[in-house]
C-alpha cells in the first residue's frame, strides 16, 4: 500500500516537472492592431536540439541540419538575428560553417519552418581549420 503510494507521488512529481519546464520555454508575443482594441496572441516555443551541419550554402536562407535523433537532414531557416557561437560564447562568422560541424540549436517552429535563433558550435573554430604542412625531402 504505502509502495503504491509512493508509485503516484513520484509520478504526480515528473507530470509537474514536465509541465513547469514547457511553461517556462513558451514565450508569448502580443501585437495591437490598429487603435480599435483588437489584439493577437501568438505563443512559440522555444526547442533545443543538437546535431551535425549537413549542407550550407552562402547566400541562401536555411541550412541543413541531422539531429542525433534522425538519418534524413531537415531544413532550418535562419535569419539576421540568427547567432553563431563557439563553445565559449563568442560570435563566429557564418563563411566558418562546413559540413560534418557538431552543434547545439536553438529554434521555434513558424508555420511549417523551423528558424533557427542560436547555433553553438560544440568544438572551437581552431579544431575545424586546416593546418597546412611542408614536406622536404633531401638527396644524399
Amino acid at each position: 500500500m504505502k509502495q503504491t503510494r509512493l508509485i503516484k507521488l513520484l509520478a504526480v512529481g515528473a507530470v509537474g516537472a514536465v509541465a513547469l519546464s514547457t511553461a517556462m520555454a513558451q514565450e508569448t508575443t502580443t501585437t495591437s492592431v490598429g487603435g480599435a482594441g483588437v489584439s493577437a496572441s501568438t505563443t512559440t516555443s522555444s526547442l533545443d536540439g543538437t546535431g551535425t551541419i549537413t549542407a550550407y550554402t552562402p547566400g541562401s536562407d536555411y541550412l541543413s541540419l541531422r539531429s542525433e535523433t534522425s538519418t534524413a537532414p531537415v531544413k532550418y531557416y535562419y535569419t539576421k538575428n540568427t547567432t553563431i557561437v563557439d563553445p565559449e560564447g563568442k560570435t563566429v562568422e557564418w563563411s566558418m560553417l562546413r559540413p560534418d560541424m557538431p552543434v547545439r540549436y536553438t529554434y521555434v517552429k513558424d508555420g511549417d519552418r523551423m528558424v533557427i535563433s542560436k547555433v553553438t558550435l560544440t568544438k572551437p573554430v581552431s579544431f575545424y581549420e586546416k593546418k597546412e604542412t611542408t614536406t622536404t625531402t633531401t638527396h644524399p
